[in-house]
């Protein structure tokens, strides 16, 4: 009986301190860990924090492009499918010559958008001023040392860079860190 009378009282404890876990409490302080639960979460997406995937990386065929060469392009995302984690370069109008190598000067336009929201953050065709560089000099990030290898006079070119090919971890004024960066470029001229 004695024994009885322990597993009883035993009982009446766990079922008590599970009523008492179960209910939880009405005051403000029970709200307190899902507000913060919801503020890390946006900090967390406002430091470039991984989004859900949507199940494929995309590809330069799924960024909607348009504009001849020489005019400012209209960039559209795809909101079906991920950044892609390599650097994608497609030439979306076929230039003429001999394509660029490392040591070549290079006069570029281009356009930049980013990824995380499709902001337009950069361009030299609104500035009226094409922006030049040797190529391979590390005058630019390395998806544009890497990118436009190859590229010919009259070539309109994309470029999606991705974080480690772009600013990284670190970002720049105006472009978070870990942000893949989409370029359409305008090869103006290819030199010597």
């Amino acid at each position: 009986m004695h024994t009885l009378g322990r597993f009883i009282g035993i009982g009446t404890m766990a079922a008590a301190a599970f009523t008492l876990v179960a209910c939880g409490s009405d005051d403000k302080a029970s709200s307190t860990p899902s507000a913060t639960t919801s503020a890390a979460k946006v900090t967390a997406q406002a430091q470039g924090a991984p989004s859900v995937s949507k199940g494929r990386e995309c590809t330069a065929a799924d960024i909607g492009v348009s504009g001849d060469f020489g005019t400012a392009p209209k960039i559209t995302l795809p909101d079906n499918c991920d950044p892609p984690k390599q650097l994608i370069t497609k030439d979306l109008i076929a230039g003429t010559g001999p394509g660029a190598a490392a040591g070549q000067q290079l006069t570029m336009n281009y356009a930049l958008i980013t990824w995380s929201n499709g902001q337009k953050k950069d361009s030299s065709f609104d500035r009226g001023t094409p922006f030049q560089l040797t190529l391979g000099g590390g005058q630019v990030i390395p998806g544009w040392d890497q990118g436009l290898v190859g590229v010919q006079q009259g070539a309109r070119r994309l470029l999606i860079v991705p974080p480690d090919l772009g600013y990284g971890a670190s970002g720049r004024s105006g472009i978070a860190p870990n942000e893949t960066l989409v370029f359409v470029t305008d090869a103006v001229s290819v030199g010597k």
